[in-house]
């Protein structure tokens, strides 16, 4: 991984007045552009092969520019380009496309801590940060010890491809792929939460941590294909003998909110997170997302950990039910451009760059 003090070297010879926001075309992109373009930011688009046509359907969120790459891997091939209109480059779903390895070597500004890049795409150090901050997670189990219902999902699976429910140990042998190394975790039955969160180092007002403020911007819940519909055409077991098996294939996201009652728990496992990541690896900065199941004792369980903006928040490019609480018009694209305007004005880049 690149050193910080490299990072800083390169934005010491950056125009601080002529600042652009650079994102993959992909996943959070359109919101990212929107947001940048309200906080006064020139925008770049880093597409494969060609511009995307679907940017002329909405000018709002076009970028003023684009860079053409022949593959998400080749993104270094660009790099001093982006250099040298002044770049940050703000990480999303394409990083797994583009290699954690090969994204934390980028010779660029990236808005956040690189280091929560090696945590999150190693199974068991995730593990580790999310226990270490007390949160209550799904088991994981060993094929000889399945009892009951299991989630099994192979490595570097992507938006819901590469899982499968096995009821028991019968179905995990019938459709586990053994050549492919995998998880298993408990099954929680309940009902699934998308919480996204915002972390601060910047910031005083607010809900405080040890140092900066924890946002709550938005919830949301993944629409995954077929599992979402599968049931209308039978019970499980007529599912079955058809031989109709569900999928998790994630493609799209429903908006959620929790029950009033349910955010002091919510903020407090996010401020666990996030003071945890402080005391491994200097913190996890901007946004983040928790998968979480709520179970019917008003459990949270917590699935995964997304670093950086995540599709979900596609949602609420206006405002969510919970951003509007801090202001009118708030994205989650809005509020990274917003950071960065704030730690240029106080001469603080150097807390939320790597």
């Amino acid at each position: 991984m690149i050193s910080k003090e490299r990072i800083m070297e390169i934005v010491e010879n950056y125009d601080l007045n002529d600042l652009s926001i650079a994102a993959v075309c992909s996943h959070s992109s359109l919101q990212i552009f929107d947001g940048a373009r309200k906080e006064g930011f020139k925008t770049i688009g880093i597409c494969v092969n060609e511009p995307p046509r679907f940017y002329d359907a909405f000018p709002l969120a076009k970028p003023d520019e684009f860079l053409v790459i022949e593959s998400h891997k080749d993104i270094s091939s660009i790099i001093d380009t982006l250099v040298a209109k002044n770049a940050i480059l703000i990480p999303h779903g394409s990083v797994r496309y583009i290699g954690s390895d090969v994204f934390s070597d980028l010779a660029v500004p990236i808005f956040g801590n690189r280091s929560v890049l090696d945590w999150e795409s190693d199974t068991d150090k995730e593990r580790v940060w999310l226990k270490g901050a007390g949160l209550e997670m799904p088991g994981i189990i060993l094929p000889e010890d399945i009892n009951g219902p299991v989630m099994v999902k192979y490595k570097d699976s992507i938006s819901g491809c590469g899982f499968f429910v096995a009821k028991n140990y019968e179905e995990f042998r019938e459709n586990a792929d053994m050549n492919k190394e995998f998880t298993i975790k408990e099954f929680i039955l309940g009902t699934r939460y998308n919480l996204h969160f915002f972390y601060s180092p910047l910031r005083n007002e607010g809900y405080k941590l040890s140092n900066g403020i924890l946002e709550m911007l938005s919830m949301d819940r993944m629409v995954e294909s077929n599992a979402d519909e599968i049931f209308r055409l039978g019970s499980p077991r007529e599912l079955a003998e058809a031989d109709v098996i569900p999928t998790y294939v994630v493609t799209g996201n429903i908006p959620l909110v929790a029950r009033e009652s349910l955010l002091p728990k919510i903020f407090s496992i996010g401020e666990n997170v996030v003071e945890e990541s402080l005391k491994l690896f200097g913190g996890m900065i901007g946004p983040f997302c928790l998968e979480t199941v709520f179970t019917d004792k008003l459990e949270i369980k917590v699935i995964d950990i997304s670093s950086g903006i995540v599709g979900g928040t596609n949602l609420y490019l206006s405002g969510s039910p919970y951003s509007d609480l801090l202001e009118s018009d708030l994205s989650t694209g809005k509020r990274i451009a917003q950071e960065l305007n704030l730690a240029k004005a106080t001469g603080q880049l150097s807390r939320i760059l790597s």
